[in-house]
């Protein structure tokens, strides 16, 4: 099973960001990821943060007009409502932000409701497009199409959320989720042109289509899944 995979960049240099806030993003906001499930850990907010940068910095035209901090700041915070659950962490994350008072050293309320409205848009499941630049930036940056990486978030949150299935079960349901979300037709929607999440979708939606490599996929997954969390538990 081949996947074009990336590698984490650490993008807190390359942008015009105060060092007072993005030490608030990352000794503060970014840790409060530890205590949600395992497909959401800090290891997801800073891959979501590190392609936002990264769709930034690629930008064709009008980059200027996009406030660096504002996008940081969107990126950092846009699954903090996980904290009430996953049915509408997506509005949640809006209402922490909004009654951040710590955040109000860096921004004015208008720019709080532009971020605020990003972390709301960013969901995949939403039928809107995103309000602004920034809930579109986020959106495509969460949706970080690498195979491997989906497939293992996806059996980590069945395993998380459905600890009363089976193995069976879990490799039944990630497949379904699979094809639901990321298969051809599925609801999954991409929004920023110039990034290279369609080519790679395209690649996944060729495994998800063949039911075979598909299974073998989900059952590899499950495998190196489970082995992780005997061993963290050890």
């Amino acid at each position: 099973m081949i996947f074009t995979t990336f590698a984490h960049q650490d993008r807190r240099q390359t942008m015009n960001i105060r060092q007072e806030l993005k030490n608030y993003i990352y000794e503060e906001i970014v840790p409060q990821y530890a205590a949600f499930d395992s497909a959401h850990r800090e290891d997801h907010a800073l891959t979501v943060i590190d392609q936002a940068m990264k769709l930034l910095e690629a930008m064709p035209e009008g980059r200027e007009e996009v406030d660096a901090e504002m996008l940081l700041t969107a990126a950092a915070c846009h699954d903090l409502g996980l904290i009430n659950g996953r049915e509408r962490h997506h509005l949640d994350s809006g209402a922490i932000i909004r009654n951040d008072a710590k955040l109000r050293q860096w921004f004015d309320e208008a720019r709080i409701e532009t971020i605020a409205q990003a972390a709301e848009d960013h969901r995949a499941s939403g039928k809107s497009a995103p309000r602004s630049i920034y809930g579109m930036i986020v959106a495509e940056a969460d949706r970080v199409i690498d195979g491997e990486t989906i497939i293992r978030r996806t059996i980590q949150f069945g395993m998380n959320n459905y600890p009363e299935l089976d193995r069976q079960g879990h490799l039944e349901r990630a497949a379904a989720h699979l094809k639901e979300k990321y298969g051809r037709g599925g609801y999954l929607k991409l929004w920023i042109p110039w990034s290279d999440n369609a080519a790679r979708l395209a690649e996944l939606q060729d495994l998800i289509a063949d039911d075979s490599r598909l299974r073998e996929a989900v059952a590899e997954s499950y495998e190196k899944t489970v082995k992780g969390s005997a061993q963290r538990d050890s």
